[in-house]
């Protein structure tokens, strides 16, 4: 029996061994590239004259020092938690909704999943154009009297990050929405009638009953969507390219600008790195939580 349990499990290995030799070449190298090259003094002379050195922490040292990158990094937490906020709470709205058989309720729901669905760069032109001054928007506010000038919503510096996180909120609902909606097709339907014959009250049913059992749905869902939104690049790059003054930029942008605009190719490893750490250290925490919650 042992033995036959271990030729299964050597099975298993070799199926999946192509899959690690695929993640370690082009992933696990190209990593260990970029960590490797942050520590370095690459620049446009010094590759071209392969004479670039070890510089230990003085890449990260500036980094941390410029303004403009401090505030890329308050941009890309401001970016990723009001996203995560608006997503999962409308998310949520939606799936607790579309839960309950009403007439259209299937056609409504597939015609949310369309943002979802669009490519990135779709979505990022459309909307902005959406924006532009004698976009959808401002046509709108202005026949209402709501406004009397168009709004330069990603022009200004004002309204440019805001206007990227409505727009990446509306196409990250859907995605919660079928996290949430797969959670609560999870809770048994006899535990509701159980709660109702005790004369419990809807908000009680979904305080004691819907959100201690949605709780792994939900915990995905943060998690999944944080990691997401924090290392955003396309939507930014194609709406704005950063800009207005650094507004929209946030850490993929920067390092992007770093290596392939400004061609000092070690800050923007460096860049690069300290995203990676923050999206490991992210999800150290979620294995955490869901071993603990697995546990329990």
């Amino acid at each position: 029996m042992k033995s036959k349990f271990g030729s299964k499990r050597k099975e298993g290995l070799l199926f999946t061994l192509p899959a690690l030799i695929y993640m370690l070449a082009l992933i696990g190298y190209s990593l260990i590239y970029n960590i490797i090259l942050s520590f370095k003094n690459m620049n446009v002379r010094t590759f071209k004259g392969g004479n670039s050195v070890f510089v230990g922490l003085d890449n990260y040292i500036e980094l941390f020092k410029d303004p403009v990158f401090l505030m890329v990094l308050k941009n890309t937490f401001i970016f990723t938690i009001a996203c995560l906020a608006i997503q999962f709470t409308f998310g949520l709205i939606f799936a607790l909704l579309f839960s309950k058989k009403f007439p259209l309720s299937g056609v409504i729901r597939g015609l949310l999943l369309v943002s979802y669905m669009l490519p990135m760069s779709v979505s990022g032109l459309l909307w902005r154009n959406m924006y532009g001054l004698d976009g959808v928007f401002n046509t709108i506010l202005m026949s209402l009297g709501i406004i009397r000038q168009p709004i330069e919503w990603i022009v200004s510096t004002k309204t440019a990050l805001l206007s990227l996180i409505i727009t990446n909120s509306w196409i990250g609902i859907p995605f919660n929405m079928l996290l949430m909606t797969t959670g609560l097709t999870n809770i048994s339907k006899d535990v509701y009638e159980a709660a109702e014959v005790d004369g419990a009250t809807k908000w009680k049913k979904f305080r004691y009953i819907t959100a201690p059992l949605l709780k792994p749905a939900a915990l995905s869902s943060v998690m999944l969507v944080f990691i997401y939104t924090f290392r955003a690049f396309d939507l930014m790059f194609i709406m704005t390219g950063g800009g207005p003054l650094h507004s929209t930029d946030v850490l993929g942008t920067l390092s992007y600008s770093y290596s392939f605009t400004q061609y000092k190719f070690s800050l923007g490893a460096a860049t690069a790195v300290v995203l990676f750490a923050i999206l490991f250290v992210v999800g150290l925490i979620y294995l955490h939580l869901t071993t603990k919650e697995e546990a329990s």
